[in-house]
């Protein structure tokens, strides 16, 4: 009966209903797509760990950014290697330079080295040009997403790293760095020359664990035999970065700001809403109440009415939310929506559409059925 009352209701006036519908779905998708650019953002920030195919990083002591490496010695390798639990182990060299632009100019470049053969930290895939890209003597991968930044390098084209000649030989796409500046995948003795390492030094060593192997035992074994070092577990690294950035910057306020934002204005906009239903309706609620409903069932039914709007608002929002997503969504402007984002807004606009009842309630509960039918 509540339920029928409850529906009728907001039928009655479907303007004061859409409005209220718009609201929900306002706040669920700007929630959705600001979690979404957000997750999608500051997912780059561990792109080189989350796609190296290892168990392990092993850096720095103290290390807290995959981007920002402090070189460790390259004859750490050997007692990795001999760790009970390791697999296999590789160096990989990470560092910044300056690429020559057709135009005379320079732009900043992230130089990325790993070892010729090995499949420890390839984080690109080849969509143009030599699969074996890094076999050829002067060969580096850049990514087609920053055409524009390094002037359209064509497939074949000498360019300069670091002063020392370099021949563009493959092209990947969606490989993007967290900073401004592309990757470049080179050869680790390549990537030294381009950035004028020590060869004596590395940035990190990747780990790949035998099958079975406690990956937690293996980075304390690490960490014991190295006591300069530090060894973290794949995920554990990508979570470090991703925290670097969120709690360095204003990243994590910036994004968490402008989604409570469009909570707030849901909020408001379902509150006076139904706010606005009452006041239109408030002989209807004082007749309720002369004929004898109790207070438990006029809550129920501003309740009802909430749920109802806001189950209608999260399933739109939701929907226009994954089209958004998949209309959008770019490897430059990524918008990542995990599946935990959606029930997570979905949950919390619920509860505060439930929230937004009490306050058409109050104005209710204050009116005098008596004095409101007499003047009716």
């Amino acid at each position: 009966m509540l339920w029928y009352l409850s529906l009728r209701t907001l039928l009655f006036d479907r303007g004061k209903l859409l409005t209220g519908l718009v609201g929900v779905v306002f706040s669920v998708i700007l929630v959705n797509v600001q979690g979404g650019l957000f997750y999608g953002l500051i997912s780059k920030a561990s792109y080189l760990v989350d796609r190296s195919q290892a168990d392990i990083w092993v850096g720095s002591y103290q290390m807290h950014n995959v981007d920002f490496p402090h070189d460790v010695p390259a004859r750490w390798l050997q007692r990795i290697r001999s760790i009970p639990g390791v697999a296999e182990a590789d160096p990989i060299r990470i560092g910044f330079s300056e690429m020559s632009l057709p135009d005379g100019g320079h732009e900043g470049v992230t130089v990325v080295g790993i070892m010729r053969d090995s499949s420890l930290g390839r984080s690109f895939e080849v969509i143009q040009g030599n699969p074996q890209a890094l076999a050829d003597p002067l060969g580096i991968v850049v990514d087609e997403c920053d055409d524009e930044k390094l002037q359209y390098p064509a497939l074949g084209e000498i360019r300069e790293i670091g002063g020392k000649r370099t021949r563009v030989v493959a092209k990947s796409r969606g490989v993007l760095s967290f900073l401004v500046t592309p990757y470049v995948f080179t050869t680790l003795d390549r990537a030294a020359d381009f950035i004028g390492s020590d060869r004596t030094l590395v940035s990190y060593f990747l780990v790949r664990t035998v099958p079975g192997a406690n990956k937690a035992e293996v980075c304390r074994e690490i960490d014991r035999r190295l006591p300069s070092a530090t060894a973290m577990t794949a995920q554990d690294y990508a979570n470090v970065s991703i925290n670097f950035w969120t709690t360095r910057t204003g990243i994590g306020l910036s994004f968490g700001a402008a989604a409570g934002l469009g909570l707030l204005v849901g909020l408001v906009m379902v509150g006076q809403t139904l706010y606005a239903m009452v006041l239109d309706r408030i002989s209807e609620y004082a007749t309720l109440k002369a004929i004898g409903a109790t207070e438990r069932e006029i809550i129920t039914l501003l309740t009802l009415q909430s749920a109802t709007i806001a189950i209608v608002g999260i399933c739109l929002g939701t929907v226009l939310s994954f089209l958004i997503g998949l209309l959008l969504s770019t490897p430059r402007t990524t918008i990542a929506i995990p599946a935990m984002l959606y029930v997570g807004s979905g949950l919390l606009v619920f509860t505060i559409c439930l929230l937004a009842a009490g306050l058409p309630y109050l104005r209710v509960r204050s009116v005098d059925a008596h004095t409101v039918l007499q003047g009716s």
